[in-house]
Formats: structure tokens, sequence, C-alpha cells
């Protein structure tokens, strides 16, 4: 009975380690979660309505001055909810040459380019810096 006991126990510390290994390995490289820390379901789907209908001042109202809201203004806005449009539709590279004719690079921070992995805020919300930009990538 202690042979089989102890069998378990060994078994399940070797999962659990395994687990913990492939989590670390996971976080290391990035891939901690599809949304950042700034992620709010009500403020994304505000930020969604926004780029559906080109609303720039609704836009603006989730900024809190952070992100793009140093390169997008009311005049150029919807050619950056183009950008999202074609960054949902999976279409990274016309998505970027947009961003990079706006000055926005593409990382989250306002430098590099967008990808599908994209996260919220710094991990990748493109140009949104601390906070996003709710260009979401999908």
């Amino acid at each position: 009975m202690n042979n089989k006991k102890s069998m378990i126990l060994g078994l399940f510390a070797i999962t659990l380690l395994s687990v913990g290994a492939v989590s670390l390995a996971n976080a290391y490289m990035g891939k901690t979660s599809e949304v950042g820390p700034n992620y709010n379901t009500q403020r994304h789907a505000i930020m969604e309505k926004a780029f559906e209908t080109n609303d720039y001042n609704l836009w603006k109202s989730q900024m809190t001055g952070k992100g793009a809201m140093n390169k997008i203004n009311e005049s150029n806005f919807a050619k950056f909810a183009e950008a999202h449009r074609l960054m949902n539709e999976g279409k990274n590279d016309e998505a970027n040459k947009i961003r990079q004719e706006l000055g926005l690079g593409g990382n989250g921070d306002g430098n590099g380019t967008c990808s599908s992995e994209g996260k919220d805020g710094q991990n990748g919300n493109c140009g949104g810096g601390n906070g996003g930009c709710g260009m979401m990538n999908k």
C-alpha cells in the first residue's frame, strides 16, 4: 500500500512540476493571456462601437490621454478605424501600412508592427501604450 501511495504522489508531483514549467515558459515568452492588465469588457465594447461608427469623440472618451492620443485626431480617426477593421480581418500588413502612415508603429507603444497575437495596452493592443487604444487584435 505504501508503494502505491508513493507512486501516486510521485506522479502527481511530476505532473504538477510539468504544468508549472510550461506555464512559466509561456509567461516568459509573453503568452500570459489574450488581454492585458487594463482590459475591461465594457470599455472594449465602447471602443469597438467607436471604430464601427467612426466616432472619434467616443474613442477619445475612453483614452484618457494615453496611447495613440498623441497621433490620432478627429481628422485622421477614420483611417485609424480602417486599420482596426483590417487588423480584425487578419490583414495585418495592410493595417500596419496605415499605422505607419499615421506615425503609430504598432506594437502597443507606438513603435513596431501589429501582430495577430496582440493584447491590450502595453501587451500589444496596437498603438495603445498604457491602457490601450482599443485596436484589439483577434
